[in-house]
């Protein structure tokens, strides 16, 4: 670990040797950083988290507790993971049969912006769109596009949300405007941009 002495490190926490984090980085109670991880400035992670090695992970990302980030997960800046979210990283992995080399990591991408609820499980090699947001125990299968709410299992676009967290309602009109905050959307073939 580079040694910054702005960066908090719980006594129980492991960051191995190797390891970038951060300024302002706070890595709590249990947490392992492998070697090889890319943590940025200002993150917060929390109980019991396992980074791998090769994991990127932006500036003001806030990984709640019980949640493990295997090779091949990227979290850009600004990404919210809830409690006991679940990211894996192999399509189809099998005992008898390892399946543990690079060739069979599939890359995850969570964009800027994201936010992903408590329990929810991501399935390897989807990209989850900017300011997207993954309600609870869901499991997503597919890319989530940007801006869009999607929950169930499998989940499924139920609408989409602004950038401050609040629920967008997008009426019959080309544009949109959250109620909350004031940002202006428009409505572009079946998308919000």
């Amino acid at each position: 670990m580079k040694k910054i002495s702005k960066v908090f490190k719980h006594k129980t926490a492991c960051v191995d040797k190797g390891a970038f984090v951060g300024d302002g980085t706070k890595v709590w109670h249990y947490s392992h950083v492998s070697g090889k991880a890319r943590i940025g400035k200002g993150c917060k992670i929390g109980q019991n988290v396992y980074v791998a090695d090769n994991v990127v992970i932006g500036d003001n990302v806030k990984i709640q507790n019980n949640v493990s980030l295997y090779e091949g997960v990227i979290l850009e800046d600004n990404v919210f993971c809830g409690p006991s979210c679940v990211f894996t990283n192999i399509l189809n992995p099998r005992s008898l049969f390892p399946r543990n080399t690079k060739d069979f990591y599939k890359k995850t991408i969570v964009k800027n912006g994201a936010s992903i609820g408590a329990n929810a499980t991501i399935v390897c090699g989807t990209v989850l769109g900017k300011n997207c947001f993954v309600g609870a125990g869901s499991v997503v299968t597919k890319d989530v596009p940007d801006y869009a709410l999607v929950y169930g299992n499998p989940a499924r676009l139920k609408g989409w949300m602004c950038a401050c967290g609040e629920k967008l309602h997008t009426g019959r009109g080309p544009s949109v405007k959250c109620a909350s905050c004031g940002r202006k959307f428009r409505k572009d073939k079946g998308r919000i941009k």
